[in-house]
């Protein structure tokens, strides 16, 4: 299955040419496996399963595991800071 990966704020710094369209291993189905996948093969030390990241898939900030399908658009947002 091949997806969209947009990674923002430090994600991004930290993602590097990760952001754009990658095809994803057998097991990885859900946004679940998504992060847990990215964050041990890519060396993220934590910080994509870390509970303040959120997920957007297709442009819909998502609050549980959703199943991924072929052409999804997914993006990883780290927590806004305001003041």
């Amino acid at each position: 299955m091949r997806v969209r990966l947009e990674f923002f704020g430090k994600l991004g710094d930290m993602a590097g040419a990760l952001n754009g369209e990658i095809d994803l291993p057998p097991h990885v189905a859900d946004t679940a496996a998504l992060r847990t996948w990215l964050d041990e093969s890519q060396g993220f030390q934590g910080a994509l399963v870390h509970p303040s990241i959120k997920l957007a898939v297709d442009d819909e900030v998502l609050n549980r595991p959703a199943p991924l399908k072929e052409g999804d658009s997914v993006a990883f947002l780290p927590p806004v800071g305001g003041g």
